[in-house]
């Protein structure tokens, strides 16, 4: 694959934790690439260590071993606040249960990442403004989490994700707490952001009607990635 069009390269990456004398071995020597404008689904059973994936992605946790280079940065080898920048600007997080504070509108929710940023007032208003108009939520801005429905919150929560504006959308589980109707919604949402504003994405979902509206599915199990699932 063209580096010019590799976002994510994952290069023989092993996570290790220790419980007590137990050594648990959550990545064994995983390899992946992602290029830029994909959109991936990360499937397997609990356990398998697909959320550690993840948050290595994210630059939320650190391999024990190998490299993790996103869009021509080695992020395994950033210092924190190298990473606390980084993240800032280059990645956006979904997750299953919104994680929105219910003392603040939906506006002030989507703007909180933003506050990191280096931008004034009003330029994180216009963000805050787009990326609610993207999710479809312009009416929205000014209600609180309590008076949105899920599959609302959950639009909330990817408006937070995107009002960067980042090169990278990782969502764990982000319709594992919806309903179907709502979780088509949420679905077709990630598949406009894709396809139409060029937004990387990669999903972890146990779903496989979510799954298959990805561009490609990979299969996570005792550390080791796949094409075919595992039984």
């Amino acid at each position: 694959m063209s580096t010019d069009n590799l976002l994510v390269s994952v290069k023989n990456v092993h996570k290790v934790y220790q419980r007590g004398n137990e050594r648990i071995d959550v990545l064994s020597g995983l390899n992946l690439e992602i290029p830029r404008g994909d959109f991936l689904a990360l499937m397997g059973p609990s356990g398998s260590g697909k959320s550690t994936l993840l948050n290595l992605l994210a630059g939320l946790d650190r391999p024990s071993e190998g490299a993790v280079n996103v869009n021509g940065e080695r992020i395994d080898e950033m210092s924190e606040s190298q990473l606390a920048r980084w993240r800032a600007g280059a990645v956006g997080f979904v997750f299953q249960f919104y994680n929105l504070l219910p003392v603040l509108t939906a506006e002030r929710n989507v703007e909180l990442p933003l506050l990191l940023a280096p931008l004034s007032g009003a330029q994180r208003k216009k963000h805050v403004q787009t990326a609610l108009a993207v999710v479809g939520l312009s009416d929205r801005g000014k209600h609180y989490p309590g008076q949105l429905s899920g599959g609302q919150q959950q639009r909330v929560a990817i408006a937070r994700a995107i009002a960067a504006d980042p090169t990278l959308l990782l969502c764990d589980e982000p319709t594992g707490d919806l309903d179907r109707k709502s979780e088509d919604e949420i679905l077709e949402l990630l598949q406009a952001l894709n396809q139409q504003h060029g937004k990387t994405i990669v999903m972890v979902t146990h779903d496989p009607h979510a799954a298959h509206r990805a561009r490609r599915i990979l299969y996570l199990n005792k550390g080791v990635l796949g094409t075919e699932p595992v039984e």
